[in-house]
């Protein structure tokens, strides 16, 4: 499959991820997809006295900085797209910023999950939004805000990227893919779904699948019974569509032109992830993996099976009205909080030479369950995983690198997991995997995925979340047209993954689970 390119461009991507941040140049062309950095910054959380946060402000100085070396570099930039992690939210009163934006893993939340479920019990709330069981999505999130008493005082919720968005243009909009893993729209087919079981008298969720419906929507009988307020939320947009001009004030900052848009893409960093897949087949599965691991299959429809609420999987929107069907693992996180706490004393930890060590490990080498919530929040993370497995008989590590192959054995059994469970509550067959992002860079979990999972994998593209956001943005200005399959040609013509094939009967170190 070829993609029509009408025209070389060039678009600007601006890429959130929870650990750092990334402005960057995409060009497009015949045969052409290419990413330049120009801009690389942390993403360093606050603790204050009152909880976790994002220090939001410090990301906004280094996108518009990252903006003003792109227009050096580019002067002919023809949009800019913002992605960024999911479910967190900014609170404007009068348009100025009520707080500093909590961090998902800040401890307040499980009295919202609470209050929620008092009032929606989870399997009618999964029926309402087809969304995994997460402590931190902004429907707890928020009923937290409004028992501490702040919610009342918002006119305006935006989630992170359509934060951004609204200081660079004055547009407020949420965008839906985002909007998505908020637990309060009722993504396409939903709708539906609910309606016609309904009709037939029976629950919505005995059906395999939700028929598709008009397109995402604010559930606003979901708001209303949780009382929450539905004026706060703003009109939702899709990937593809216009949000504003930058403001005056951002022009003169950065040098880039009103005639520049910011154009809305697949703005939850794994829907732009996963338009970066390059999957040319239809059995294919992906994890974008990161500091979050986020395991699934693309499909047209939700599944909203008791079978898929039971296993935990989230139904949340894709480009084009694709549905991501998928599991949150842990992911990477487990890793980078453990040398993290390794190096609190000033040691600096040498991550190559210690997943070399790893990889020479022998011996038995203890699973733990990687979802487990005392993983969640920022800590003392090797102890917490020793506390695990003393806690069930299983050997503790008694190394740093029998630690770091500890965790990654714990990481490729829940992949793999989550992949046939993937295939199994959806129907879709799968004979591939795809790794993206930057745990494809991760040569032993990618083997190790491969292994547990009886299946090859596909490693790479590093950079899809930046890829998708480049691509939506191409489309969107004329750069280029199609389909997401033509899309991904354009991707696998330009980038050449590593291939993992699952090992046989070769010696590895015997794991012990309970």
């Amino acid at each position: 499959m070829t993609t029509h390119t009408a025209r070389r461009g060039t678009v600007a991507a601006v890429d959130l991820g929870a650990t750092s941040g990334r402005v960057m140049l995409g060009h497009i062309g015949a045969g052409e997809l290419t990413l330049i950095p120009v801009a690389r910054f942390p993403n360093t959380p606050v603790r204050t006295p009152d909880g976790y946060h994002w220090n939001i402000l410090e990301l906004y100085r280094s996108i518009t900085a990252g903006l003003t070396q792109a227009a050096r570099e580019a002067p002919g930039v023809e949009s800019i797209g913002i992605d960024s992690w999911a479910v967190d939210y900014g609170l404007l009163r009068g348009g100025r910023l009520l707080g500093i934006p909590y961090h998902y893993r800040d401890e307040r939340t499980q009295q919202g999950v609470d209050d929620v479920h008092a009032v929606v019990p989870f399997d009618e709330l999964y029926r309402q939004n087809g969304l995994q069981f997460l402590p931190f999505n902004t429907v707890y999130q928020l009923a937290a805000e409004q028992r501490a008493g702040t919610l009342p005082l918002a006119d305006d919720l935006l989630l992170i990227p359509d934060l951004i968005a609204y200081w660079l243009t004055g547009e407020k909009v949420a965008e839906a893919t985002n909007a998505s893993t908020t637990g309060l729209l009722r993504p396409a087919g939903v709708a539906t779904a609910l309606e016609g079981a309904a009709r037939a008298g029976r629950p919505a969720s005995s059906s395999a699948a939700a028929a598709p419906s008009a397109g995402p929507a604010w559930n606003d009988d979901l708001i209303a019974t949780l009382g929450l307020t539905r004026d706060i939320l703003p009109p939702l947009v899709s990937p593809g569509e216009r949000i504003g001009s930058l403001l005056p004030a951002v022009q003169a900052d950065t040098g880039i032109g009103a005639h520049v848009p910011v154009t809305a893409i697949g703005s939850h960093d794994t829907a732009s992830a996963v338009v970066a897949v390059p999957m040319l087949t239809d059995d294919a599965a992906y994890i974008s993996c990161g500091t979050w691991g986020l395991v699934g299959v693309e499909l047209e429809h939700p599944v909203l099976t008791d079978a898929s609420r039971a296993a935990n999987f989230t139904n949340e929107g894709g480009v084009d009205g694709r549905t991501r069907f998928l599991h949150n693992v842990m992911g990477l996180w487990l890793l980078s909080e453990s040398v993290r706490w390794w190096e609190r004393d000033g040691e600096t930890i040498d991550l190559p030479s210690l997943l070399a060590q790893a990889a020479d490990v022998s011996g038995e080498i203890s699973i733990f369950d990687a979802d487990d919530p005392r993983f969640l929040t920022p800590g003392d993370m090797p102890g917490r995983i020793a506390s695990y497995l003393g806690e069930r008989g299983l050997r503790v590590p008694a190394s740093r690198a029998e630690f770091v192959r500890s965790i990654l054995e714990s990481l490729a059994e829940a992949f793999a997991r989550a992949v046939h469970t993937a295939s199994e509550l959806s129907g879709k067959r799968v004979g591939v995997i795809h790794v993206v992002g930057g745990g494809s860079q991760n040569a032993l979990l990618c083997q190790l995925t491969a292994d547990r999972a009886g299946l090859p994998v596909e490693a790479g593209p590093v950079e899809a979340t930046a890829l998708g956001n480049v691509l939506v943005q191409a489309r969107a200005a004329g750069i280029i047209d199609g389909d997401l399959e033509t899309l991904r040609a354009l991707v696998a013509q330009t980038v050449s993954p590593r291939t993992f094939s699952p090992r046989v009967n070769q010696s590895r170190p015997t794991t012990a689970r309970v």
